[in-house]
């Protein structure tokens, strides 16, 4: 059992959903074999354009013969592991390939950069993980809000500490700490969203710097939803306490629903931003994913 790096396209040929599952053929069942249980980083190709390099972790929890497809496999993730990296880490850094096991002894990149599946030292995955999950400059909590549980240790009496940690063991532990990942989550969606809220089109910003907007789970963590960016929304307070109410939600070309069940629909519609729809990111990978919004509609919104 070991760290790996499986390489995923935006783009991709294969029926890869990187929170859920990675199809791959039978040459790589080895090399997946070995991740069983382990940590693994998923990276996309230098070639592909505009490229997220190494752009997020996750947990391999057990292979199957894909039942759709004779020769392939699929890889299937741990609920509750995949998470997006705020800072995409690109292949090569100021001090060179951060990847450094893809480097022959002459220090040249070898063949091993170009496969699909290849296992990581201990030292890349580390190196990866905490550039990916650097907070220089940690996302401040809405007002109201306990800094104690939503900064990182260190930041609550003022002084700086990223996403560092002495031990492996207490890094790879910090990625299953529920305090971690939605603090990690906030700040990728208000990353993404400029700290505007998705359906007032309101960007706050109080006195203290902090922004007024959550970020927001379109499927919860309770209902088995990922820390993945296209599960996630900016909403202000009110717009956020809507959504979870099944109030508000949106159809997959990201209009905004305002349910029959609403008290009073005509005063909904004035807070909502002039488009009508959802303001969203502009990436194809940052925008909520239809298979969220369909759950949502089917267990939360009041039709």
């Amino acid at each position: 059992m070991g760290f790996g790096v499986f390489i995923h396209r935006t783009d991709s040929i294969y029926d890869d959903s990187p929170a859920e599952q990675y199809q791959f053929p039978g040459q790589y069942l080895g090399r997946v074999q070995a991740c069983v249980g382990a940590w693994i980083v998923y990276y996309e190709p230098r070639k592909v354009a505009a490229t997220r390099g190494y752009f997020a972790v996750a947990k391999v929890a057990q292979i199957i013969p894909d039942p759709k497809v004779p020769g392939m496999y699929l890889a299937l993730i741990e609920l509750g592991t995949y998470l997006d990296f705020i800072n995409p880490v690109p292949f090569n850094g100021p001090d060179g390939v951060i990847e450094r096991g893809v480097l022959n002894e002459e220090g040249r990149i070898s063949g091993r950069a170009q496969a699909a599946v290849r296992p990581v030292s201990a030292a890349d995955f580390n190196r990866i993980l905490s550039m990916g999950l650097a907070e220089d400059e940690p996302e401040l909590p809405r007002s109201g809000e306990p800094l104690e549980t939503l900064l990182p240790s260190g930041l609550a009496d003022g002084t700086q500490a990223p996403f560092v940690f002495e031990k492996e063991r207490d890094r790879v532990m910090q990625l299953s700490s529920r305090i971690v990942r939605d603090r990690l989550f906030r700040r990728l969606v208000l990353q993404a969203y400029d700290k505007r809220c998705a359906i007032t089109g309101l960007k706050l910003i109080n006195g203290g710097g902090r922004a007024e907007v959550d970020a927001a789970h379109i499927r919860p963590v309770e209902a088995n939803g990922p820390d993945i960016l296209s599960n996630g929304i900016a909403l202000s307070g009110t717009a956020h306490w809507m959504f979870d109410r099944g109030l508000i939600g949106l159809s997959d070309d990201l209009g905004i629903l305002i349910s029959r069940h609403a008290n009073d629909s005509d005063s909904i519609r004035g807070l909502l931003n002039k488009t009508g729809r959802a303001i969203v990111p502009s990436g194809v990978y940052e925008r909520p994913h239809p298979q969220f919004l369909q759950w949502h509609r089917a267990n939360c919104f009041k039709h």
